[in-house]
């Protein structure tokens, strides 16, 4: 019995080297992918180009945006971000059409329509009178 326990134990420890050691060969991995000019995301969500790496510091500077740099720790980027597949231009036959507006909100029944223009007037009274239905 106590030969079994010694045994798993012993899968026990190869098992958490073995998992440790597959750890550090994808963090060398991702570390060998770094270079001025990559897309990267951070361990807390931040996304940015890496413009200098610092190998004496274990610094890398992103740049956020435009002319807006970060400095962070090496370790913290932890995915090289891949660019996006081009997307055509046209939807698809069966995805349904989104308009860019709001004009498809309105109902006729409210009395608003998109294509009348009501003066500031028109407005305000509309309004109040709307305020006075609801007491």
């Amino acid at each position: 019995m106590s030969i079994l326990l010694f045994v798993m134990l012993g899968v026990f420890i190869f098992m958490m080297f073995r998992r440790n050691k597959k750890t550090q060969q994808q963090q060398a991995e991702l570390q060998s992918k770094f270079g001025p000019g990559v897309e990267v995301m951070t361990s807390f969500g931040l996304f940015g180009r890496i413009v200098d790496i610092d190998d004496a510091d274990n610094k890398v500077t992103l740049e956020l945006s435009p002319g807006n740099l970060a400095t962070v720790h090496r370790q913290a980027v932890t995915k090289v971000v891949e660019p996006a597949a081009d997307v055509t231009a046209e939807p698809a036959a069966d995805s349904p059409v989104v308009p860019d507006d709001a004009s498809s909100l309105t109902t006729p029944e409210t009395g608003s329509s998109a294509t009348s223009a009501e003066t500031p007037e028109e407005t305000l009274k509309r309004l109040n009178d709307e305020g006075k239905k609801d007491s």
